[in-house]
């Protein structure tokens, strides 16, 4: 598995468009936390890195399906998928081994960041930013990414045309992280039918972790979503 976890690494990072979605990633967040007027840290008067974590699921949904699109649409078009069928990897190996790899390169994109968090905090005068929400948003951040890598695999698995695999992800990533809560905030959806539709979406979980409180259902939701989606991909590459 680890060898695998690897080459899907190595392989985003060997070419220019790994480095164009990592330069990317940190033009847009740099730009929104301390240019934009609307968002800007500069401009509030707080130490903050609030306008960071909200910002950062909507690009996500766009930059993960961008390095998962080629996990095995890649494998099926080039032909080399008949080559894996011959080798001794299980399925599960397989899937769990581009998963981690992709989930590394995610953690690339959001590594640099943090020097985000020691520039407002040597910029603040007094207090600093809040330690504990800002641990739980990282915490959070990286929790929904791993559902985002998982449902980009899963898709990726469907088809060999790695345009559909990127349109696919994005899309399922955004129905899910925002759908739910679109969805009960209709009208007929009021009280608690409507509180029990957006307990379902990814958006729901990922604020009341960025509070700073980790509570257990809220990290057994996102390995849940998680390992759901990469039982199902394994399934479809037992089918081929």
């Amino acid at each position: 598995m680890l060898n695998i976890s690897l080459k899907e690494w190595k392989q985003f990072f060997t070419s220019l468009t790994g480095y164009l979605a990592l330069c990317l990633f940190l033009l847009l967040t740099g730009l929104i936390l301390f240019v934009f007027p609307d968002t800007s840290i500069l401009d509030m008067g707080y130490a903050t890195l609030a306008g960071f974590f909200n910002i950062a699921p909507w690009l996500l949904i766009f930059m993960v399906p961008t390095i998962t699109m080629r996990s095995f649409s890649e494998e099926y078009k080039s032909g080399t998928f008949e080559l894996l069928k011959t080798l001794p990897i299980r399925p599960a190996v397989l899937v769990y081994g581009k998963y981690v790899g992709a989930l590394l390169v995610v953690l690339c994109l959001l590594l640099p960041t943090l020097l985000y968090g020691v520039a407002v905090e040597s910029l603040s005068v007094v207090g600093g930013i809040d330690m504990g929400a800002t641990a739980g948003s990282y915490l959070g951040l990286f929790l929904l990414a791993g559902v985002f890598v998982a449902i980009g695999i899963c898709v990726s698995s469907y088809t060999n045309n790695t345009v559909v695999a990127f349109i696919g992800a994005a899309f399922i990533c955004y129905l899910l992280f925002a759908g739910f809560e679109a969805v009960s905030k209709l009208s007929f959806f009021e009280g608690k039918l409507g509180y029990f539709i957006e307990v379902l979406g990814l958006k729901f979980h990922y604020k009341s972790i960025s509070r700073g409180v980790v509570r257990i259902d809220d990290v057994i939701y996102f390995l849940a979503v998680t390992f759901s989606c990469l039982f199902i991909t394994k399934q479809n590459i037992i089918k081929r």
